[in-house]
């Protein structure tokens, strides 16, 4: 860098002192709304960058002093991605992000500022470059630098992880070897390099291996940093509005998707899961898995009256039903479905409890929940996901897990328990394994207990 580069920073940096200094002095400053105050100064993303870009050590201490005396700074975040392309989850991220999303009639920009990404792979069609370069949000060369933003120590407020879509190896199992595990200990690294942490989100399920899953959340406990994970169903809108009443005594929970294998089944999975851990007692963890498929799945299935009546009630919620002539074939039963979908496949899943928990993957586009509870009552819904070719242009199913994100970096707090993405992650293993063996797993690792409060985090603008 020469001169005529550096004094520009150095001004920047000052007049970062400057007003911070002038935020703290200020008596009638309050901490809320977020952006209050009567110092008129705004740390920038052009503040940030250009920091990470001068690379001063010398001025690094003014640096953090000026961070810890801002009360009025906006919340920065690093972004950890695999791809950038059309219709990649990265790309709904980033784009969130930097560009904001419709939100109750409005358009809103985010309460966070991206500042920093490292992407893995570049493939042909690739959005990074262009997107980086509008925003003028820099590309680092490692995960470590994105979150120091080129300097020694951590210098961001939170973390996203996608690990999801790109060309990486496949296990004998069918599963994908997403480097989630590996982009989350860079993280953690970082934090412990740094002796602080920051809120981290990650896409999806944990890991393809149990205890890494396990790790990542002990991690964070030991750490002490926010650690949100898993799908956006459980947060998306829903058909009809509506959640399992607190504390109901559920006696079985029933999804009825569609996707491939450890890959849409993790979203099945989450959707009945966020039901069911509000069911009388809490989750008490899973005690085995058995996966079928075909005409062994629907023989399964033929012993079992309640999953069949709940998986008539799921289908009944669907909006794409396979149809002729415009409408399906016949009235909508057990029978229908077991002509309709002779290949499809399922997990049955028992919790330690006695609870039972179905997951069948149909061909029929959309995600639709229904449980039973003790009463006789069934209750039911769909988890709305209008894909993106299929329904929408905008994939705003992910809206509303960025709002998530912003406010758990920005109060330092999750807004839900990460045990339940480390169940269903558990879960969608035990699934791949059963099917890998041709017979049911014993899961007595995944014991996970948790509890949730009555709130409800799913879209309700």
């Amino acid at each position: 860098m020469n001169r005529s580069q550096a004094e520009p920073v150095a001004a920047d940096v000052r007049r970062l002192i400057l007003n911070a200094e002038c935020g703290v002095r200020n008596a009638e400053y309050q901490p809320e709304p977020p952006h209050a105050g009567s110092c008129r100064y705004e740390v920038t993303r052009r503040s940030f960058l250009a920091v990470g870009a001068a690379g001063l050590a010398g001025m690094a201490l003014s640096t953090d002093r000026a961070v810890a005396l801002s009360p009025r700074r906006r919340k920065t975040i690093a972004l950890i991605g695999t791809e950038v392309r059309t219709h990649s989850h990265a790309q709904h991220f980033i784009d969130r992000f930097l560009l904001g999303y419709g939100w109750q009639g409005a358009w809103r920009k985010p309460d966070v500022d991206l500042v920093s990404l490292y992407i893995d792979q570049f493939p042909e069609g690739d959005l990074a470059r262009a997107t980086a370069k509008r925003f003028n949000v820099p590309i680092y060369p490692s995960t470590a630098e994105a979150l120091t933003l080129g300097g020694p120590k951590l210098a961001v407020d939170g973390v996203v992880i996608i690990g999801e879509h790109g060309k990486y190896p496949k296990n004998e199992k069918g599963q994908t070897l997403y480097p989630r595990f590996k982009f989350f200990k860079e993280v953690v690294k970082v934090f412990e390099a740094s002796g602080r942490s920051v809120p981290v989100f990650n896409d999806k399920h944990l890991s393809t291996d149990w205890k890494e899953c396990v790790e990542m959340v002990e991690d964070s406990r030991r750490l002490k940093f926010p650690f949100q994970a898993g799908s956006s169903l459980p947060v998306t809108r829903r058909l009809p509005a509506y959640d399992l009443p607190f504390n109901t005594p559920l006696v079985e929970s029933v999804c009825v998707a569609y996707g491939g294998m450890d890959s849409y089944d993790i979203h099945g999975l989450e959707t009945a899961q966020c039901m069911s851990e509000r069911r009388k007692g809490g989750e008490v963890g899973i005690r085995r898995v058995l996966a079928l498929r075909g005409a062994k799945m629907w023989e399964h299935v033929a012993g079992r009256g309640i999953t069949q009546r709940l998986m008539v009630s799921a289908l009944t919620r669907s909006h794409n039903l396979p149809v002729k002539n415009g409408y399906p074939t016949d009235a909508v039963t057990f029978e229908w479905a077991r002509a309709t979908f002779p290949e499809g496949w399922a997990y049955f899943i028992e919790h330690r409890d006695g609870f039972h928990t179905t997951l069948f993957m149909f061909d029929i586009r959309d995600f639709n929940y229904a449980g039973l509870d003790r009463a006789g009552k069934i209750h039911s819904c769909q988890m709305y996901l209008p894909m993106p070719t299929h329904g929408s242009t905008t994939a705003d199913f992910f809206s509303p897990q960025i709002r998530h994100i912003e406010r758990m970096v920005v109060e330092r707090r999750q807004p839900y328990p990460v045990e339940r993405t480390l169940l269903t992650s558990g879960m969608t293993l035990a699934g791949v394994e059963s099917f890998h063996r041709g017979t049911a797993v014993e899961t007595p690792e995944m014991a996970v207990r948790y509890k949730v409060s009555g709130e409800s985090w799913f879209w309700r603008d």
